[in-house]
């Protein structure tokens, strides 16, 4: 409290009886004034506290407080920087303004009037590089980016019966129900249809293309078999009722011969520089699922739905021998372990082993899938790719028998299997009128396995192979090792020495 001027300190009893008694009462009423102002100035401090706003510091600096006047009164037209309206003016400066805000009542808040610890305000919302969800966005950028190894999908209207790749270009043949082949020029960036033929009247069942890729041939429930020239876009050859039942399959043994099968078990083997087939044979009762030969077109072999392979001669064009009948459809079949095994699909997801030229009765019995295999196409001299109704495409090492894990998937059961010359490309059709593209290639680094060899196989009948769409739930484990031991190179060692 500062003293005032006429306010005088007496020296003794006998000046006091001279002050006017005036002059008295004025001091003690401007000493209870003063009392008063120091009263109502605890009372405003304390009201900002509550209010939340910052409490101006009393520390008799004359610049740090200007709504504070010299002689410890209150001034009310000063202007005070940490008022209500102040703040409010502060926001109403938009976001970033608000922000800024925000900041600087933080920052007064810790700092003191120097403001010698003060930190950039932008140092709260600095974004942290190793976030997970960071990693996320940048993984899926990442695949997005990523080169395409196969081509992309191919959609139609119709539904998709055969499917088959040309032996030198990039183009594959897709048959559909209606009778029509699309002809598509593939690759990883996109499809391009190049033409479509209308051929036949009722569903094309099956199209092959000769071993110089000159010729398309294909196949109908409309009994006929026709050539189409692919320089010319036109029909070359017609054999108008080539049988007396809807054909279901065609194999091509050469540039010359291809053979035939129909539904009433019927096979015939053909020549293009003649017009009627070299001959004819009827050894089965029910439709022919599938024909093949191997690189010495000596033996024509034939699955059929009753449950038989059949063997044909073709020099002596006559049966060359017949198995036992099997109580499930024989439905694919593919020749492996440089032609000195047949493997044999059915409908109960088994597959047989024949020894070559020991077609009676089979070798050797393997599961399978358990599931229904309609399927099979040999992707290298040891493993296989089989499918059917459950729409996975999986791959099988033969002899010994170890499912590999699966290839590729679809939604509905898949209807056709190919693929390319170099055997790099695996295309499969489905019921939904669709066709995928697989990329193969790593199946050429796999080794051989070896009888006896452990293994799990429930582990590898789930296995998803690189180019599936689905990953493994193991991947994610692995992932997060291999993070660890990046981070503790040394723990190994540490673990090694105790």
């Amino acid at each position: 409290m500062h003293t005032h001027n006429n306010f005088k300190t007496p020296s003794d009893e006998d000046e006091l009886d001279d002050l006017d008694e005036d002059m008295v009462v004025g001091v003690i009423a401007e000493i209870e004034q003063e009392v008063l102002n120091e009263s109502d100035s605890d009372n405003d401090e304390y009201d900002l506290v509550d209010m939340g706003a910052p409490v101006p510091p009393n520390d008799g600096d004359s610049d740090s407080n200007e709504s504070i006047s010299s002689d410890d009164s209150f001034d009310p037209n000063a202007v005070d920087s940490d008022s209500d309206d102040s703040m409010l003016e502060d926001a109403a400066g938009g976001s970033s303004a608000g922000g800024a805000t925000s900041a600087k009542r933080r920052k007064d808040d810790q700092d003191g009037p120097s403001g010698s610890n003060r930190e950039p305000a932008e140092a709260t919302f600095d974004f942290d590089e190793d976030d997970e969800t960071d990693e996320t966005v940048r993984a899926i950028i990442a695949a997005i980016k990523k080169p395409r190894s196969a081509p992309p999908e191919i959609k139609l209207e119709d539904f998709i019966t055969d499917i088959c790749f040309h032996p030198d270009r990039d183009i594959i043949a897709l048959a559909t129900i209606i009778g029509d082949v699309h002809l598509y020029e593939y690759g990883n960036e996109e499809n391009k249809l190049l033409r479509t033929i209308e051929i036949h009247s009722k569903a094309c069942r099956d199209v092959e293309f000769t071993e110089d890729g000159r010729f398309l041939l294909t196949c109908s429930k409309d009994k006929c078999v026709m050539v189409t020239d692919m320089e010319t876009e036109k029909l070359k050859k017609l054999y108008e009722t080539a049988h007396d039942d809807a054909i279901n399959t065609l194999h091509v043994l050469n540039e010359n011969l291809f053979a035939t099968g129909d539904d009433a078990g019927t096979v015939k083997l053909w020549d293009l520089r003649t017009k009627n087939s070299i001959f004819e044979l009827k050894e089965l009762e029910d439709q022919i699922t599938q024909l093949t030969t191997n690189d010495q077109h000596k033996l024509l072999l034939a699955t059929s739905a009753d449950g038989y392979l059949t063997t044909f001669n073709i020099a002596a064009r006559k049966m060359y021998v017949q198995s036992e009948p099997y109580e499930e459809e024989l439905s694919c079949m593919g020749i492996y372990r440089g032609d000195s095994k047949l493997v044999v699909g059915t409908s109960k997801g088994r597959l047989y082993t024949y020894n070559w030229g020991q077609f009676g009765y089979h070798c050797d019995m393997y599961p399978g899938i358990k599931s229904p295999i309609s399927l099979m196409i040999p992707i290298t001299d040891r493993i296989a790719c089989v499918a059917g109704e459950d729409g996975n495409i999986r791959a099988c090492h033969i002899a010994p028998y170890r499912n590999l894990g699966v290839v590729g998937q679809h939604n509905m059961p898949i209807e056709s299997l190919d693929v390319n010359t170099n055997g790099e490309l695996l295309a499969s059709s489905s019921h939904n009128n669709d066709v995928r593209f697989w990329n193969v290639k790593y199946f050429e680094e796999f080794g051989d396995i070896k009888y006896n060899e452990k293994h799990n196989a429930y582990k590898e009948k789930r296995h998803n192979l690189p180019s599936s769409k689905c990953t493994n739930a193991g991947d994610f484990f692995a992932d997060l090792t291999k993070e660890d031991d990046d981070d503790d190179p040394g723990a190994g060692t540490s673990s090694n020495t105790a």
